[in-house]
């Protein structure tokens, strides 16, 4: 395919058509395929050639990607961008028109996979050529394009599952999840997951897709607060995700351990180690020993990655747990279940906490009674907190 003709490859993408067989069409759709770099393939104005050979609307969908490498081989990203989008667009209009067949899902997907990427490339040239501080634009018109697909396969109402266009959805969704985390609009998401989630078919798709999909809906569970939801999805993604994928594995560990430490589940250094996530190590001791003004060090220290990695407001959480292993310490000390609320406040102002006063120190303490990391009760005509005498905090464990 590197040295054929316009003609060659119109011939072949006519023969897959004919057969349907949409599984090596599909390369030759896409980006990632080596006719890309073939000059004979890169031309401004395909459309007469591909109409003589194609039929309708192929000669559009394939018209619209051989324009597009004449983009690419330009580096002109936004050109490149409009093609694909009007080639996803007369797909989903061909999907729609196939009854009782999903053969063009690969197509679907190569060409879809291909719009979002371009449309990050073409947001980043629109910014260097026009300095607009528009941003997402791009995303949002390409995520248009992956909706249209996504209707179209969700629609599909036959009851034999095998040639079900529904095959296509949870690619899809993982697409636009991948778009609506990149431009912040996470209540997009919640119409996919519900679609997803009330399909006969969810727990049958591949793997990797389940990894993927279980990662973002997880990550969405994280910041909405749901962190026992979190912890079930991402475990699944890390646990599932194939051991050679290393890069996906710490991709997924990066939103999983603050996660697990709400949960009061801390990781080991190994674990830390083995992923390069050393910048986790000096939080995890902190919350470990209750030492409050290391882990503000530790968060400030490392709040680039953390703010990147979108985890560092999920992490300044930790300071209910690192109270918790704090006043664990003064119960050792004082080796008694009556404790004082000022010896709590003692402590905290050993932390650098000199603004604090015994009323935000007790608030402190009922707060962590609530949550269930003391078993006990405050006396507020005595000030004092009293702690169960059997196993008064909780264990915490250790992950990974």
């Amino acid at each position: 395919m590197a040295h054929t003709t316009l003609n060659s490859y119109l011939s072949h993408v006519s023969d897959c058509l004919d057969d349907r067989d949409g599984l090596n069409l599909a390369p030759l759709l896409s980006f990632k395929h080596p006719h890309i770099n073939n000059p004979r393939l890169q031309l401004q104005n395909p459309e007469q050639k591909c109409e003589q050979i194609l039929r309708q609307p192929w000669d559009e969908i394939v018209a619209a990607h051989i324009r597009a490498l004449w983009a690419v081989s330009n580096h002109n990203f936004i050109e490149a961008f409009g093609c694909q989008a009007a080639a996803v667009t007369a797909f989903s209009k061909a999907m729609q028109a196939m009854k009782d067949e999903n053969w063009a899902l690969p197509i679907m997907f190569v060409l879809c996979i291909d719009l979002r990427l371009f449309a990050l490339s073409a947001e980043t040239q629109r910014a260097r050529k026009f300095h607009t501080s528009k941003k997402g634009e791009m995303l949002e018109k390409a995520a248009d394009g992956l909706m249209a697909c996504f209707r179209v396969c969700a629609s599909d109402s036959r009851s034999a599952p095998a040639n079900s266009k529904k095959w296509g959805m949870l690619n899809l969704v993982n697409q636009l999840f991948k778009i609506y985390f990149r431009i912040n609009k996470l209540h997009l998401c919640k119409p996919l997951t519900r679609a997803i989630d009330s399909l006969p078919i969810k727990d049958k798709f591949s793997l990797s897709q389940l990894v993927t999909y279980r990662y973002y809906v997880g990550r969405k569970c994280m910041f909405e607060n749901d962190f026992k939801s979190a912890d079930e999805y991402l475990t699944f993604a890390f646990e599932r995700c194939h051991r050679i994928s290393r890069a996906n594995k710490r991709l997924i560990l990066i939103s999983l351990l603050p996660v697990k430490m709400l949960m009061g589940r801390l990781p080991s250094k190994q674990a830390l180690q083995k992923y390069d996530l050393t910048q986790f190590s000096d939080v995890a001791d902190a919350v470990r020993h209750g030492n409050l003004l290391k882990l503000t060090e530790a968060l400030q220290a490392h709040e680039q990655f953390f703010i990147k990695s979108g985890v560092y407001l999920i992490l300044e959480k930790l300071k209910i747990i690192t109270y918790r292993n704090l006043f664990k310490k003064v119960w050792i000390l004082l080796k008694t279940h009556q404790l004082p609320v000022s010896s709590f406040l003692s402590a905290l102002q050993l932390m650098k906490y000199e603004d604090i006063d015994i009323d935000e120190a007790e608030c402190i303490i009922a707060n962590l009674i609530y949550e269930g990391k003391i078993k006990g009760y405050i006396s507020h005509a005595h000030r004092t907190v009293v702690v169960s005498k059997q196993e008064p905090f909780p264990a915490l464990t250790e992950v990974l």
